[in-house]
């Protein structure tokens, strides 16, 4: 289908050009006909003169004869020289006649022209009238086109529909080959029982003649020796055949038998691949549907629970069922997703029989997802984590505000439930809106509040003068959606101070409630932001703030009448994270703390680091299609020729091929190191090489200084500075760069220092932060060769940054194959989510399980 629809498209294309072709030669011919057209009426032009001409010269040429029969009359009357007046009158005539039929001659000709003329407009009109024709061909061809595209399209999903049903009938078809074979040997056993049941025929033919040959001798009674000896032989012949036919008669019978046992045995073993199948669809996971199905599944039971279809208790089964990827769900959803919802639910009831489940259940309450919701790291981590722990067989399930400015179109499945969550704030219950769809294949709950205040709808995720209020608000809500669904999670993770009200919230009004099944994780990844507002404002939300403003809880470190949200966070959470290990021992330092060193220190036990992953299939060199070029560490030619592309897009230039190009993405705030990134530009232009800065302030003097930098160099053969954010045009950069500098002054983790040796750029990082766990200095020979893959400084000075970078620059240009094997090296680290996830999953076994032998003691 596919492949008529391309020939088509090849077709139509192909007439598509034809026309064109003429078109354009109908042009040029209607040009041309225009050029004869203003040659024609500039002599139409000069016609008209010569007729006005001799429009003149009539008039006057018949003033003349009026004179000349006025002066005849008088000379008749006096009768004088009549002769020769009579010569005169004769020959101004004539002459005069003469000059008329020229004079008509020519208008005649003229008219001739006229005629020409007009024909020849005619045609230009048919011409016209042709073009117009033409164009709308060109319409319906293009029309046409569209269609096909839009068939071609339906016809693509179809075959990614086909491509999920080849896979699935995949073991289908190992198990017929299997029975094929035992059919090809059952077979290839009654061939040999054929082809004995043909010898026996053929000796029972030679018996048959045998006999006649017996009775003719009987009546011809023979009585000669020979003939009797000939008889006898017979005779023995006979016996012999008889014997031989006799174990024929027993090899057919058990090549009979055999073949009726092979029969026997292929109905068993069909048999048993019948049981054994029915019976691996009853006890083993479903793994071949996508993660989007059971997503939606999940949040189907979830709404017929919210919209009181189903109790709590068969809702937990049905979940279950689900969390399990259990075969019978999956077969009663796909036997009965045409039916009524009624009859759905009636045959998902039916099926409620599993034990309890041993994977965990987590649900993460945060601002950001990647790609819906996303400002900064905080997505990534949500999306990351949780697709790494669902694929570990974990159910995962985000409750997030619904923005008004998300990118609806990532969302699959968005639907609003027929129910309505109500929460308390400021005094009285407020509704919530609840939607349900999927993202990245996990399933997520926004909550859209119905509050005067309009909270998610303005425009923008954070920055707004009430973030306190609209994040404690919901905050509340997702709490209310989780008792309201009958959610019973072992863990519920919340991020950054815009959800860390969580943890207070649940110990001090949902547990009492009956919501006391989890175990609580706060994840800070920037101590930066704390969020700290007036204590006043905590009782909007229902806390009590007399019994929270202490300094043993949420009271601000360094203002008594401010809370802060992560000391909140940390002080009522059973596990606290941040996002690398050396920030974890920065922030427990004065400096690097924020004013919450002395918390985290009072609750070190529970405290860790752990670094961040990256999404190693939307970060691959091999399958970025941003990119000039695909390519991987077993091939990294692709590198150079990404280089040499960006240099061209961007103006620069091209002379020298081996010229190290240095990269720069990033954020212009002070976190970043701007004093360092403003001197290595400069420092790698000395050096003899070319700079790209990607990126832009929201500090206005900042982004002013730059802006008159990037002026300076606007027509630089070796530097260029984009005071922008461009996704594509990063991935570029990355791919083209030789090396990234990262001289953040703090970095909690980073993502850039991993997405760059993804692509096979080396890291110029200071040793801060997640930086200094995950890049190590190639001429450090305190750290094992193996893990080393970048070059760092220490200090965050010119001169610690000007040995880093200048050592990048020797190898680079004097050790070509050392460089060549280091950015294969780098390309091949695993910076997945797959061993963060095992750390967290670690971490929250640890704690589920300290609260379960709790609870039985």
């Amino acid at each position: 289908m596919i492949r008529n629809a391309e020939k088509n498209i090849h077709l139509l294309n192909h007439a598509r050009i034809t026309a064109l072709e003429d078109l354009e030669k109908i042009r040029s011919e209607k040009e041309a006909l225009q050029g004869k057209m203003n040659v024609l009426e500039m002599k139409l032009a000069e016609t008209d003169e010569k007729l006005r001409v001799a429009a003149q010269q009539k008039m006057h040429v018949e003033l003349l004869e009026d004179q000349l029969e006025q002066l005849r009359n008088e000379l008749l009357a006096r009768g004088d020289n009549e002769g020769s007046m009579h010569d005169k009158h004769v020959s101004l005539p004539f002459s005069l006649s003469e000059e008329l039929d020229v004079l008509r001659t020519e208008n005649l000709s003229l008219k001739n022209d006229l005629q020409a003329l007009k024909a020849d407009l005619g045609d230009i009109k048919g011409t016209d009238e042709r073009v117009q024709m033409l164009e709308r061909e060109k319409s319906f061809l293009e029309s046409s086109l569209k269609g096909l595209d839009n068939k071609l399209a339906a016809s693509q999903e179809d075959v990614s529909k086909l491509s999920m049903l080849k896979f699935e009938c995949k073991n289908l078809y190992e198990k017929v080959e299997h029975l094929q074979t035992l059919l090809d040997k059952a077979a290839k056993q009654a061939d040999q029982a054929i082809f004995v049941l043909q010898e026996n025929q053929e000796l029972r033919k030679k018996v048959d003649k045998l006999e006649e040959s017996v009775e003719e001798a009987n009546v011809y009674k023979l009585s000669s020796e020979r003939l009797q000896h000939y008889n006898d032989l017979m005779q023995q012949k006979l016996r012999i055949l008889d014997e031989r036919l006799q174990k024929s008669d027993e090899e057919i019978h058990g090549y009979v038998q055999l073949y009726q046992d092979s029969v026997k045995e292929f109905q068993d073993t069909l048999s048993n691949l019948k049981e054994e199948s029915k019976r691996r669809a009853e006890d083993e996971p479903v793994n071949d549907m996508p993660w989007e199905f059971w997503s939606q599944l999940l949040l189907m039971i979830d709404a017929w629970l919210l919209e009181k279809k189903i109790s709590t208790d068969d809702a937990g089964l049905l979940r279950e069922m689900v969390w399990k990827r259990d075969g019978h769900i999956c077969n009663a959803y796909m036997s009965c997703k045409e039916k009524k919802q009624h009859e759905i639910i009636s045959t998902f009831l039916r099926l409620i029989s599993s034990p309890k489940s041993s994977e965990l259940h987590v649900i993460h309450i945060a601002a950001e997802i990647a790609p819906v919701a996303k400002v900064g790291g905080l997505g990534d981590v949500v999306t990351g984590l949780g697709k790494a722990l669902q694929r570990r067989g974990h159910l995962v399930e985000i409750i997030l505000p619904k923005y008004d400015c998300m990118q609806y179109e990532l969302i699959r499945d968005l639907r609003a439930l027929d129910a309505v969550v109500e929460s308390y704030f400021d005094g009285r219950l407020h509704k919530n809106k609840i939607w349900t769809g999927t993202v990245e294949g996990l399933p997520v709950y926004f909550i859209e509040p119905h509050h005067p205040g309009n909270f998610f709808w303005r425009g923008q995720f954070y920055g707004e003068h009430d973030d306190f209020k609209r994040f404690s608000f919901f905050s509340r809500a997702a709490l209310e959606l989780l008792i309201q669904a009958g959610k019973k999670p072992d863990i519920i993770h919340c991020h950054d101070w815009q959800t860390a009200f969580v943890a207070p919230l649940y110990w001090d009004i949902y547990a009492p409630k009956g919501l006391n099944s989890a175990r609580l994780c706060f994840t800070c990844h920037n101590f930066e932001y704390q969020g700290t507002a007036p204590a006043s404002e905590l009782a909007s939300c229902g806390l009590d703030v007399h019994h929270l403003n202490r300094p043993d809880r949420i009271q601000d470190n360094s203002a008594h009448d401010r809370v802060n949200p992560i000391k909140g966070g940390i002080v009522f959470s059973n596990i606290v994270t941040t996002v690398s290990p050396t920030y974890a021992q920065e922030v427990r330092t004065a400096e690097g703390g924020r004013g919450l060193h002395a918390t985290l220190n009072s609750h070190a036990k529970k405290f860790v680091g752990i670094l961040n992953g990256i999404d190693t299939d939307a970060w691959n060199p091999a399958r970025d299609t941003f990119l000039k070029v695909q390519y991987s560490a077993f091939d990294t030619q692709g590198k150079t020729e990404n280089k040499e592309a960006l240099r061209r897009k961007l103006g620069l230039s091209s002379a020298n091929i081996g010229q190290p190009l240095v990269g720069c993405i990033t954020r212009l705030v002070p976190q970043k190191g701007v004093h360092l990134i403003r001197h290595a530009l400069y420092r790698t232009l000395e050096l003899g090489g070319q700079f790209i800065l990607l990126g832009s302030s929201p500090v206005s003097h900042i982004q002013r200084e730059f802006e008159d930098i990037a002026n300076q160099f606007q027509s630089h053969e070796n530097a260029r500075l984009l005071l922008k954010y461009d996704e594509s045009l990063a991935r570029f950069i990355y791919a083209a760069s030789d090396m990234v500098v990262i001289p953040s002054i703090f970095e909690p983790c980073g993502l850039t220092q991993m997405i760059a040796m993804r692509y096979g750029s080396i890291p110029i990082v200071r040793k801060t932060g997640g930086l200094n766990d995950s890049v190590f200095d190639v001429d450090d020979d305190t750290i094992p060769e193996e893990f080393r893959n970048g070059f760092t400084f220490l200090t965050a000075d010119e001169q610690a940054f000007n040995n880093a970078l200048e050592r990048a620059f020797f190898h680079y240009k004097n050790n070509s194959e050392f460089w060549r094997k280091l950015v294969q090296k780098v390309m091949r680290i695993d910076f997945s989510w797959d061993s963060s996830a095992s750390l967290y999953e670690e971490l929250y076994e640890k704690s589920v399980a300290r609260a379960r032998a709790a609870n039985r003691a």
